[in-house]
């Protein structure tokens, strides 16, 4: 390691702690002052009561009980709510951490969702630090760590597990490291489904090294190791329903058990986006609204002050929300969705530039902005804590 990348890595991981210890601090007030005491169980500190309600204690049961054998139904015959609905690393390695040291899953899982956050904030650095220059990635880990959904990172969700592993395989796909991007691909297929924009980051990726063939001629074997990657996403996405399949001898057990949180009905794509916008801002401002931010979203990354991120983290930040607006039902959690778009933060910092582009001096422009959309952020993130982390019955709505 060299003497500026030992100094890069020193700043990182103390601004990756400042934000922490904010993040800490608003869930403390809000379990002090503002809890419902029905969430308490007395066996450990209050703070990690609070991170593992909603999905932490989904990930519990996991950990502690493990999948059931049969798909549990309702008095209907209809697939109830169950945990194959959650993926297995995350709560796997909380109990690896509790048989080793002996501490409750409450416990556990929070360390390994901090610790897996500080690795994070880590790889996405380094990454950037190579696309962008180290004032542009310090900018961009600056405001993943101030995201709104940031509390997720040290509770027992999994969004620290998967936006690590995400930036494992993007930072292998950017270098080019076919073989091993396609082992970490498969790798993610237990821990988040995100495996079909993963796989059309890698096909541009594969793609791009293709065009390049005259100049930089191909051997069979990178060939080989190119197939492998993209073979890797695309099974990614089969592993856990394969395992679903084979725990409960329901061959669509996963996509029954998915549609359980929408009372039994199946998700037909971007419908549900689609309802929610329209819902929200009527019918036709909310489709007016939906392909504006694509528009918009399309403009920031493709431009050319977005240029230094280079075609996989573009493609990325493409790729994801498109995904996220044709399979997934937006409500609360889309927030931490997000957090894993985070090339896009460095492109509203200004820091997409290529490293020693004219536009990506002066550097102390760069700091006001990461500064000024840092504390709205943060602001963001005491109201987004107040909604979601605030338990007051019958109100219930999860992060």
């Amino acid at each position: 390691m060299t003497r500026s990348t030992g100094r890069f890595l020193l700043l990182l991981l103390g601004l990756y702690t400042l934000f922490r210890l904010f993040t800490t601090g608003v869930l403390l007030w809000i379990v002090a002052e503002h809890q419902d005491p029905a969430i308490f169980s007395g066996e450990v500190l209050r703070y990690f009561d609070l991170a593992t309600l909603w999905d932490g204690a989904w990930y519990e049961r996991v950990a502690t009980e493990g999948y059931p054998d049969q798909l549990p139904l309702n008095d209907r015959g209809e697939v109830r709510q169950n945990a194959w609905a959650f993926y297995p690393i995350f709560p796997m390695l909380a109990k690896g951490l509790m048989l080793v040291t002996g501490l409750p899953f409450a416990i556990a899982a929070t360390v390994v969702a901090t610790a897996l956050g500080y690795a994070c904030a880590v790889v996405m650095g380094l990454m950037l630090r190579e696309r962008v220059g180290a004032a542009a990635a310090l900018g961009g880990v600056a405001l993943f760590a101030a995201f709104p959904a940031a509390p997720t990172l040290q509770v027992a969700y999994t969004e620290s597990l998967a936006t690590l592993l995400l930036c494992v395989v993007l930072w292998l796909l950017i270098r080019e490291k076919w073989l091993v991007a396609g082992l970490v691909a498969l790798v993610t297929g237990l821990a988040r489904p995100i495996a079909l924009p993963l796989g059309l980051v890698a096909l541009v990726a594969v793609v791009i090294r293709w065009r390049r063939r005259r100049a930089e001629p191909i051997t069979g074997r990178e060939y080989a190791s190119m197939l492998a990657a993209l073979a890797g996403c695309g099974i990614s996405g089969l592993i856990w329903p394969a395992v679903v399949w084979a725990g409960t001898g329901v061959p669509n057990g996963y996509t029954v058990t998915m549609s359980a949180w929408r009372s039994g009905e199946q998700v037909t794509p971007f419908s549900p986006t689609l309802e929610m916008v329209q819902f929200l801002f009527g019918d036709f401002r909310g489709l007016l609204y939906l392909v504006g931010f694509f528009l918009l979203l399309g403009v920031m990354v493709l431009g050319p002050w977005a240029r230094g991120l280079g075609p996989v983290l573009q493609t990325w930040s493409l790729a994801y929300p498109f995904y996220l607006a044709a399979a997934l039902d937006p409500w609360t959690s889309i927030y931490r969705y997000l957090i894993m778009l985070f090339p896009v933060f460095v492109v509203l910092i200004g820091g997409g530039w290529p490293p020693g582009h004219p536009n990506s001096r002066p550097t102390w422009l760069l700091v006001l902005r990461t500064v000024v959309i840092t504390a709205l952020f943060l602001g963001w993130q005491v109201w987004w804590s107040w909604e979601l982390f605030r338990f007051e019955p019958p109100r219930d709505n999860p992060p």
